[in-house]
């Protein structure tokens, strides 16, 4: 893994190739092979500015309230892109985004909102690491019930795989119906 875990940090890892380029790949793959297209339409649909605006900063008002609420992993100093040339600013590669124990209450539990991991770096232990720094996180988090949960989609079998390495198991089930 040629990959360093570290805090987000609003200030530098905003832009492009930030954290709002990871979001949008984990958005964009919602309905990637776990659905029709509408599914994935859907999720692609609500990516507009006013949501990126927004949805950054939510993030901050998380960071807040608990400071390891997102971590990163980038590429090591060094890294070399595509073509063999020194990469002129070091992109977000994946990240893990956990609730701050004050949104405890939702489930009565420590909550991954979100982890990803751009394609191109699944499979290298960057996962894995985002992972235990969740666990670490969520550890020290004051808890109604001490578990740790997040959605996933039943059909998404390498995210499936993923969590039960780590100890997941089902808890119910997640429903959802539209508002309009």
């Amino acid at each position: 893994m040629d990959a360093r875990i570290r805090a987000y940090d609003p200030s530098s890892d905003r832009d492009q190739r930030g954290l709002w380029a990871c979001k949008r790949g984990f958005e964009l793959g919602l309905g990637e092979g776990t659905g029709d297209d509408e599914k994935q339409e859907t999720y692609a649909a609500k990516l507009t500015d006013d949501y990126r605006t927004g949805y950054l900063e939510w993030v901050e008002r998380c960071q807040a309230d608990e400071p390891d609420a997102v971590t990163v992993a980038v590429l090591e100093e060094g890294h070399k892109d595509d073509q063999g040339a020194p990469e002129s600013n070091t992109p977000i590669i994946g990240y893990v985004f956990v609730l701050p124990d004050s949104f405890a209450y939702i489930w009565d539990s420590a909550v991954i909102n979100e982890i990803y991991v751009t394609p191109e770096y699944r499979g290298t232990g960057v996962a894995d690491a985002l992972m235990a720094r969740a666990l670490e996180v969520t550890g020290e988090q004051e808890l109604p019930l001490e578990r740790l949960v997040l959605d996933v989609d039943r059909a998404n079998d390498r995210a499936q795989a993923f969590y039960e390495r780590h100890g997941f198991d089902h808890w119910g089930e997640l429903v959802a119906r539209s508002l309009e």
